[in-house]
């Protein structure tokens, strides 16, 4: 059955805003309301990203993204495997960054799995008249530094 997280963070130019819509079950159980048995991400090991067609290739990145961070509690909590398949990432313009996909996803899967905090999130930096993001203990995936 497919749940649905509200990420929203509110903030002096509005704030940042997703709904992300999805459900899990084992690879090859049955395909839900979304991408079913067609494209998929290897996350990790046995663990698997449906994300919905048409999606950007950036949003797909940052759910994969905070998918990933909880990528080993999940694989050793399904050892048989793991999919998550998302039927829908909506916002509205105004209140979206790319980013903001991978808030929604962790929020998404500490809701559905009980899981820990790995401390993703987004703050106002009124210095720069933006958002930043913070990655917990994992670095930004589009950072060149390695």
């Amino acid at each position: 059955m497919s749940t649905t997280f509200r990420y929203r963070l509110q903030g002096p130019l509005g704030g940042l805003a997703a709904d992300l819509t999805a459900e899990h079950r084992a690879p090859g159980a049955g395909a839900g309301a979304g991408a079913g048995e067609g494209f998929r991400l290897q996350i990790y090991r046995k663990v698997w990203l449906a994300p919905p067609r048409g999606i950007n290739w950036r949003d797909a990145a940052w759910l994969s993204f905070g998918l990933s961070v909880h990528s080993s509690d999940l694989s050793s909590a399904h050892p048989d495997g793991l999919l998550i398949e998302v039927a829908a990432l909506t916002f509205p313009l105004a209140h979206f960054r790319s980013e903001v996909a991978a808030l929604a996803m962790d929020g998404w899967v500490r809701k559905e799995f009980d899981l820990p905090d790995r401390g993703l999130l987004a703050v106002f930096d009124s210095g720069s008249d933006g958002y930043r993001f913070h990655w917990g203990e994992n670095s930004d995936p589009f950072s060149d530094e390695f």
